[in-house]
């Protein structure tokens, strides 16, 4: 299952860039992967995990904007039609990676 989260976060004051760059931050941290500019996705195990990376992400939203979450199977995510552009294949972001300790 993947999480995607899509942001659209204000930018005019210096309170607003400071709270961009802490989501930010915060999603890449988190381990999300960014799609496009203002799109992150992560790869979660089951659904219950998904609910934890779900309510990590509505405690650190910034205090303005729009910040949209949307969960799809790796079956619909695999569907992904790219209409212009391709897949960028340096980034290993399928359920095989290996961590080791």
């Amino acid at each position: 299952m993947r999480v995607i989260v899509f942001f659209d976060l204000p930018v005019l004051t210096e309170k607003n860039r400071k709270e961009y760059r802490e989501f930010r931050k915060f999603l890449i941290k988190s381990g999300f992967l960014m799609l496009q500019e203002s799109v992150y996705c992560k790869l979660a195990q089951n659904s219950t995990v998904a609910d934890t990376i779900q309510e990590n992400v509505r405690k650190n939203k910034p205090s303005s904007g729009l910040v949209q979450l949307l969960r799809v199977t790796e079956k619909q995510y695999a569907k992904m039609d790219f209409i212009v552009g391709e897949s960028n294949s340096k980034v290993l972001d399928s359920d095989e990676r290996l961590v080791v300790l």
